[in-house]
């Protein structure tokens, strides 16, 4: 008869237990980190089980950046629904001043609208 092939669930968990040496010397916010990190590959045990890589170890990392790539978009999503309501601040001439006079308060008549380096800058 022929050897069980365990599933993914069970390879991710003796992978986890691999890495338990690894985790104790980790600091406790750290360790956490780490446990989300192998939840975020059980999530994705379907694609896992199908992709039956020879190194289980490239489907979890792979699982985890999937993760890690979802909170981005979602995170640049949300500062882009952010950045949309925020009001137009008006906008002030920064002329390019290599002395640094205009930096260290010298009024040359300018009122402010030009600095350092030619740039516009909202104020």
């Amino acid at each position: 008869m022929g050897r069980t092939v365990p599933t993914f669930t069970m390879v991710i968990q003796q992978e986890m237990e691999s890495w338990s040496k690894f985790r104790r010397g980790l600091r406790k916010e750290d360790q956490e980190a780490l446990d989300e990190l192998f939840r975020a590959a059980r999530l994705q045990l379907a694609g896992s089980a199908y992709a039956a890589r020879p190194i289980p170890f490239e489907s979890i990392a792979i699982s985890m950046l999937l993760a890690h790539h979802r909170l981005i978009r979602t995170l640049e999503e949300q500062v882009r629904n952010l950045t949309t309501r925020i009001e137009p601040r008006e906008e002030v001439n920064i002329r390019d001043d290599t002395a640094g006079s205009r930096l260290a308060g010298d009024d040359t008549g300018d009122d402010g609208e030009q600095g350092a380096h030619g740039h516009r800058m909202a104020v």
